[in-house]
């Protein structure tokens, strides 16, 4: 099937994601290719003049993209949408959003920075689900520029199905003046006719060209190819050229091309390899489908005249047209003023990350699950943030939606006499946890609103109000994310927060046995309170909660207030006898009291009690416990030394490693919570961005001295 060919005659789709670390120049490409294709008058201008990846005023600060965007461009008969992804590892939200809606890869690669951490772990990911992937290497006119050098790390680190398909000339001045394509033996120059290489051309690049060419035949299905080629047959273009389409489409082989987006130098070959050589979405599998209770459904085809089944991969507000979503049709069509049903159910697919074990009822309070009923507004074209509408969607295309209110990122679109739900993409948890406040009690409502706007349109984004220190906690993805977060509530929602050290769940307990006495009279002229009680103290196992014994003896204390006392010790529990932070794990015996016939009341032995609980403390002492995580962090080989030092100033004590896949390792330790707090920052510069962790509530354990003199200091 040619790029051209589709079911029924259709115009053909390609959907393909780019994705590279920030300043591989991803961007720069998306609006050369748009100009090549006719779609804006000049790179990255639309027609009123702003440029294809006009954002919101965070981007522009920031100096990089920090969210997903997409551009629709039509050539040969194709329809190509092109994802663009933010480069910088706290928006990855936003690129597997991409990769989602798009049915191939293409990894941006800077000729002068060559690959990080993180693009690789990503091609792996990639790898995993049969995505066909190439590479473009970019700033190859750069003055430190090493085209040989990338390849080589691309082959090392991707394997050897890298294959450069094109290498660029240089004149005197060492400025790129062309392209000499391997196969076809000839040198492409913008604005000129290909013509055929030099001799000496042809030299300098013979070895390259018998890599490549081996490396195509290797793919082939013909099993006689490769043995002819060794024997010294000369195969012909077409089919090598066929091979590689077939190669790609398989995902296994990965075509390199060099690009100057500025001077379009290499975007011709590149459209041509993204047309021809990307598979549509009728060649590639498609994500399962279930009923709204779970129930499986049959697999799904990119049928248009199928069941509609969509989905949402991105929500931006708008302040004029309301909320508008990104949607990938999977199956089906979708036409503006047609009901759909809404089914959203994130919070029971992402990883509840042992943060709590209230972390999932949490999520669901302030992500909640729904179905309903709505019906589409506008169908678009999305060009950056230019909308053209059109008459329908059909299966394989990426589209803004308008109108959908209650459509929230990875929920479904699906019809509503057959409503399905698909499991959304996985998503890595938000680690980076900050206390927030509104700045005056008159936003408080606003920063509600705002902040269940953010969930809606970004799956790495959660509240949780913890139940133990009362704080409102946003889990972001990173300090940059953390940044773009504010930023929109104070241009959308009109907030302004204030940011707190987040506070981890303390907790007291006895050092020993103690006695206390609480003894609470007051004569203030008629009606008094008196009441005296005696306690024996004793700390439990960890775990063993609060027990409470009555041991009076001859009435001292009246029944009908022995249920005060505890009542009184549980208040003070919870308020602390050191340091204000929760008393746990504590046996408390009531052994005697005095009470008066008059004076006498609840209220008066609820403050004995809590007077005794806090005199038994100084005689018995009392201990700090510290929250202790459970940390598994995975990272490259070379890192594990680093990871383990750094654990070890954190007062991390090791329990395991162990191989994980080639060339990379898990760590597993206990970790003190109080040490956490900046690991998914820091842990990019210790690993190189190559790491990555998961952190599981596991105990409460003593805290050492230092570390009291600092709790006790801040109660």
């Amino acid at each position: 099937m040619t790029a051209q060919e589709q079911p029924g005659g259709a115009v053909g789709v390609r959907n393909v994601v780019l994705v590279g670390h920030t300043g591989a120049g991803k961007t720069t490409l998306v609006e050369a290719v748009l100009a090549a294709t006719g779609a804006v008058p000049r790179a990255g201008r639309v027609e009123d003049g702003t440029t294809v990846t006009d954002h919101e005023e965070v981007e522009h600060r920031l100096g990089r993209s920090t969210s997903l965007s997409a551009a629709t461009c039509t050539h040969a008969g194709v329809r190509l949408t092109l994802l663009d992804t933010p480069g910088h590892p706290d928006f990855v939200g936003e690129l597997r959003a991409g990769l989602r809606a798009a049915d191939a890869a293409l990894f941006v690669v800077s000729a002068v920075d060559g690959v990080d951490g993180g693009t690789r772990l990503l091609w792996d990911e990639c790898a995993a689900v049969g995505m066909p992937r190439a590479v473009v290497v970019t700033h190859v006119d750069a003055p430190r520029a090493d085209l040989d050098a990338v390849v080589l790390i691309c082959q090392r680190l991707f394997g050897d199905g890298v294959q450069p398909l094109y290498v660029p000339l240089h004149d005197d001045d060492g400025s790129v003046a062309g392209l000499l394509g391997l196969l076809s033996r000839t040198v492409l120059q913008p604005g000129s006719q290909p013509r055929e290489a030099d001799p000496e051309h042809l030299d300098a690049v013979a070895a390259s060209r018998d890599s490549l060419v081996e490396g195509i035949i290797a793919e082939s299905e013909d099993e006689t190819l490769l043995d002819r080629y060794l024997a010294g047959e000369d195969v012909g273009y077409d089919t090598l050229v066929a091979d590689l389409e077939t190669a790609m489409a398989r995902g296994g082989f990965h075509p390199l091309l060099p690009v100057v987006p500025t001077t379009g130098l290499g975007v011709p070959e590149l459209l041509e390899v993204l047309l021809r050589g990307f598979p549509g979405p009728a060649e590639r599998g498609l994500p399962p489908v279930m009923g709204p209770a779970g129930e499986p459904r049959e697999a799904l085809r990119p049928d248009p005249d199928g069941p509609l089944v969509a989905e949402v991969v991105r929500t931006t507000s708008d302040p004029y047209v309301g909320r508008v979503s990104m949607v990938r049709v999977f199956s089906g069509s979708l036409v503006p003023d047609a009901p759909v049903h809404v089914s959203g159910h994130f919070a029971r697919f992402a990883h509840t990350g042992g943060l709590d074990p209230a972390r999932l009822e949490s999520d669901e309070a302030w992500h909640p699950g729904h179905d309903v009923d709505e019906r589409v507004g506008a169908v678009s074209v999305p060009l950056g943030a230019t909308l053209t509408p059109v008459p329908k969607a059909v299966a394989g295309e990426v589209v803004c939606v308008a109108r959908l209110a209650r459509a929230e990122t990875g929920d479904t679109l699906s019809d509503p006499a057959k409503p399905s739900l698909m499991e959304p993409w996985t998503l890595p948890d938000p680690l980076l946890p900050v206390a927030i406040t509104a700045r005056s009690t008159a936003e408080e409502d606003r920063l509600g609103q705002g902040l269940a706007r953010l969930q809606a349109e970004d799956p790495t984004v959660r509240v949780v109000v913890d139940p133990h220190t009362h704080q409102m906690v946003l889990w972001c993805m990173g300090e940059a994310h953390l940044d773009v977060l504010l930023s929109r509530l104070r241009s959308r929602s009109n907030v302004e927060v204030d940011t707190q050290p987040v506070r981890v769940a303390v907790r007291e307990t006895f050092a020993g046995r103690g006695t206390g006495h609480g003894r609470h009279v007051k004569q203030s002229g008629g009606h008094g309170q008196f009441a005296v009680c005696d306690i024996e103290v004793e700390p439990l196992p960890t775990g063993g909660g609060f027990e409470f014994v009555d041991k009076v003896v001859g009435g001292a204390v009246p029944r009908q207030y022995v249920g005060s006392v505890e009542k009184g010790l549980r208040a003070q529990m919870e308020r602390g006898v050191a340091a204000g932070y929760p008393v746990v794990d504590v046996r408390v015996t009531l052994v005697g009291g005095k009470a008066h016939s008059v004076d006498s009341s609840d209220a008066a032995f609820q403050t004995a009690g809590a007077l005794a609980l806090k005199d038994a403390a100084g005689s018995a002492g009392v201990r700090m416990l510290e929250p202790v995580d459970v940390v598994d962090v995975v990272v490259d080989d070379e890192y594990v030394g680093s990871v383990m030092s750094d654990l070890a100033t954190r007062r991390g004590r090791v329990t395991g490693t162990e191989p994980v896949g080639t060339g990379r390792s898990r760590v597993t330790a206990e970790v003190p919570a109080f040490e956490l707090t900046r690991y998914a920052v820091d842990l990019r510069s210790v690993a190189h961005g190559t790491g990555t962790f998961t952190r599981a509530y596991c105990q409460h354990s003593p805290a050492p001295q230092p570390v009291v003199d600092r709790l006790t200091a801040a109660g």
